[in-house]
């Protein structure tokens, strides 16, 4: 559908329209009620636009990453090969059925649709009217593009498992977390962390424990990666124990400052209406408890290779963990004003990693 565009400027494209988006939500925004059926309108555009312009991206593991794997264990489906249940087994099946009805340019467009549909819904669920503010603060995310693009299985897990605490009914959170899992086995960490917070939610002891993981790792080496490396029964494990034998991108390269600054952020903001605005709110406390456990987590095993996929866990969620409070109370002067700051700040970041540094 976009063979007309030069491949190696696809994902580019993609991010410059956001920066025209971003731009002109920048010039219009003015107050909440006179801006809702403009921010309707735009996260409706964005809605359609990502998906059907991730979905029909041509077929590449040179510019795409995985998705040449994804399309060759497509293909062999379609073939005849039996199912493989070891590992994720749901989305094996999901690819099994899937190449046994369509295209591979049109699976994709269904993974797609998969990863940025429940983002809406669950947005919908949590905001009501200001719905638009939140999914756009999940589309201009850093690991977006990457997890709708590259790492698909991780990206639409990750999707349903936020659509799943959205949810009020326990049986619905039970049953997407569940088959969150079932597509990627590493929606353990979150669902783990969540599974605490049920238990435990004081939020001051996880942003303690948070603060703590970073001299515990800076002290204790690779120790982490070989521990919880022994706990994992997963082809995964090569991320804790394998050097960069791919040449990858985010290869083993120590200690990423970088990356825990951009996590920090999210914690910030939440200590910043926890603690310092008195915001209180059961499901905010809960997304945040999840977040520094799983955040937490991935600063131990910091310097592994693919250390990215382990951060991702958490930072699927830095979006809402950021806009939440902004969108369901006010707090400041000029409220949505600084959240137009905070987003831009937050999308600049984004185009800077994946544009500019590209």
């Amino acid at each position: 559908m976009f063979d007309f565009i030069p491949i190696e400027y696809y994902t580019t494209i993609y991010f410059n329209v956001l920066l025209l988006v971003m731009f002109i939500l920048k010039t219009k925004t003015k107050s909440f009620k006179s801006n809702m059926q403009f921010m309707k309108n735009i996260s409706v555009f964005l809605l359609f636009f990502t998906v059907i312009y991730m979905g029909f991206r041509p077929v590449s593991g040179r510019y795409f990453g995985d998705m040449s794997t994804y399309a060759t264990t497509f293909e062999r489906y379609q073939a005849g090969e039996i199912i493989n249940f070891r590992g994720d087994f749901l989305f094996n099946l999901f690819i099994k059925i899937c190449s046994a009805i369509m295209s591979v340019q049109f699976f994709f467009l269904v993974c797609a649709t998969l990863y940025t549909v429940p983002l809406w819904f669950a947005c919908k669920k949590w905001f009501s009217t200001y719905y638009s503010y939140a999914f756009i603060a999940l589309i201009v995310s850093l690991s977006f593009w990457a997890y709708g693009a590259n790492g698909i299985r991780n990206g639409i897990a990750t999707s349903l498992f936020l659509f799943a605490l959205s949810r009020d009914k326990m049986f619905y959170k039970v049953l997407f977390i569940f088959i969150s899992i079932g597509i990627h086995n590493s929606l353990l960490i979150p669902t783990t962390a969540l599974i605490i917070t049920y238990f435990y939610n004081n939020s001051r002891v996880y942003f303690f424990g948070w603060l703590l993981a970073i001299p515990v790792s800076l002290i204790s080496g690779s120790f982490w990666e070989g521990f919880f490396a022994g706990l994992i029964e997963d082809e995964r494990v090569s991320y804790l124990t394998d050097g960069n034998i791919n040449n990858d991108d985010f290869s083993s390269t120590g200690f990423r400052w970088d990356f825990l600054i951009y996590s920090a952020a999210a914690v910030y903001c939440a200590y910043f209406f926890i603690y310092k605005k008195s915001f209180k709110d059961k499901i905010y406390n809960r997304l945040v408890g999840v977040y520094l456990i799983s955040n937490a987590f991935w600063i131990l095993v910091i310097r592994a290779n693919f250390s990215n996929r382990f951060a991702y866990l958490s930072w699927f969620m830095m979006g809402i963990i950021i806009v939440y409070p902004f969108l369901i109370k006010i707090q400041m002067k000029k409220q949505l004003k600084v959240l137009g700051f905070v987003l831009l700040a937050y999308f600049s970041f984004t185009y800077f990693m994946n544009v500019i540094l590209a």
